[in-house]
């Protein structure tokens, strides 16, 4: 990975490796004055993985490119483009049942 293209590697890879079409994964880096911005372009059916549960998945990304640009003296921010009647989709099934998640003791 180039240092100035670092940033927008990470994110192909970590989202390719998670989205169930990677072919069309597209990662746009423009830089300004506030920093790098990198637009991520994903398939309308992908968005759920890319967002996560909360949002946790776009927030753990945003985390780790943070860390990917403070390495980079760079401001890094990433912004999801959602399309207008995308579809999260449906959910992966789980390996647990639901039922043995509320019977368990804590």
């Amino acid at each position: 990975m180039s240092t100035t293209g670092a940033d927008r590697d990470f994110v192909e890879y970590v989202v390719k490796s998670i989205v169930d079409h990677p072919e069309e994964v597209k990662v746009e880096r423009s830089v300004d004055e506030m920093g790098v911005l990198l637009t991520l372009k994903v398939n309308p059916q992908d968005m759920g993985y890319v967002i996560g549960r909360s949002g946790q998945t776009a927030h753990a990304l945003r985390t780790l490119l943070r860390l990917v640009g403070a390495r980079n003296n760079a401001r890094v921010n990433l912004k999801i483009y959602e399309p207008e009647g995308s579809n999260r989709g449906p959910r992966r099934p789980v390996a647990e049942s639901t039922d043995d998640v509320e019977n368990m003791k804590i």
